[in-house]
């Protein structure tokens, strides 16, 4: 297939699967199956154009979460349960191509030199990626799936996650401008809640979004700008980390702020933040205890600031 096709061009998908179909029907003289033609037609297109063998698991609405450990271990959550996948990349350099392809998607870079990066799918999927030989038994991916449709406060209160009480009371504190912290351990649920409570923005309000990898999906609110951080490269490009973002969304008028998550020195930008007024909003991974570690850092003056307003 490779060798057939014009890489001078951008080739249609139709055109593609006709290609295939052909190179599947000049196999030879014995035709296979009609079940492993359509099995060796998908796979090679997924090949060519998808991620490979985890392109299944990607198409599929009810997996979370895919997790690659080396090129002969895949793993997923679907329901709540964490199952092995029975397939697997046909080598390390089969796995490192769709990394690479992964990356590049997202405007990142990763290499021996910068072996862990954060990026996106085009679907919005959060993707980690840790190559080897930082990572022992082969290059890691880690791939957390979103709803294509965004967690709703009723959707919430339909699977029982929230009393109507309780949904009726954050709702008012979300319209009345309370300054909010959502934490919790990871696939707690904390980007999920994050985005059902951002349903309960009043219209009008200009909102802006900070995230390492955005994630976020906010909807009905016109007055939207997202801003996502840069990782420094070896082409002298320097990094825009979220101290710096929050910093740059205060000087954007804005009404709210909302931080994607939030682990380190920058929970002081978060409540210095708030303390000039503006309305804010992050979700934050066992908060307190990440906090501690920042304050280690501070000056006395600087620490009694955050303890107060903790």
């Amino acid at each position: 297939m490779l060798d057939q096709m014009d890489i001078s061009r951008e080739i249609p998908d139709e055109e593609l699967w006709a290609m295939i179909d052909e190179a599947i029907a000049d196999r030879g003289t014995k035709r296979p199956s009609l079940l492993m033609r359509e099995a060796a037609r998908e796979q090679v297109f997924h090949a060519l154009r998808g991620l490979d063998v985890l392109q299944e698991l990607i198409e599929d609405p009810q997996i979370t979460e895919i997790m690659v450990n080396g090129y002969r271990n895949i793993f997923y959550e679907k329901n709540g349960q964490l199952l092995q996948w029975d397939k697997q990349f046909s080598s390390n350099e089969k796995l490192e191509d769709v990394i690479q392809s992964i990356v590049a998607a997202g405007n990142r870079m990763v290499n021996e030199a910068a072996p862990i990066v954060d990026t996106r799918l085009p679907d919005g999927s959060r993707v980690n990626v840790v190559l080897a030989p930082i990572a022992i038994d082969g290059s890691v991916i880690t791939i957390r799936k979103f709803p294509a449709h965004p967690m709703q406060m009723q959707d919430l209160l339909d699977m029982g996650s929230l009393s109507p009480e309780i949904a009726e009371e954050l709702g008012r504190l979300v319209q009345a401008g309370y300054n909010m912290f959502v934490s919790g351990g990871t696939g707690s649920g904390k980007t999920t809640f994050l985005n059902a409570l951002s349903g309960c923005i009043p219209e009008g309000e200009r909102v802006i979004t900070i995230e390492d990898s955005a994630e976020l999906q906010l909807n009905g609110i016109p007055n939207l700008v997202r801003l996502e951080t840069r990782v420094a490269n070896m082409e002298s490009v320097s990094e825009i980390p979220i101290r710096q973002l929050i910093r740059t969304a205060l000087r954007m008028r804005p009404d709210r702020i909302i931080v994607g998550e939030c682990r380190g020195a920058e929970a002081l930008d978060m409540l210095q933040a708030m303390n000039t007024g503006h309305l804010v909003r992050a979700s934050y991974q066992r908060f307190y205890r990440y906090s501690l570690m920042t304050i280690g850092s501070l000056t006395n003056t600087e620490k009694q600031g955050v303890h107060a307003c903790l």
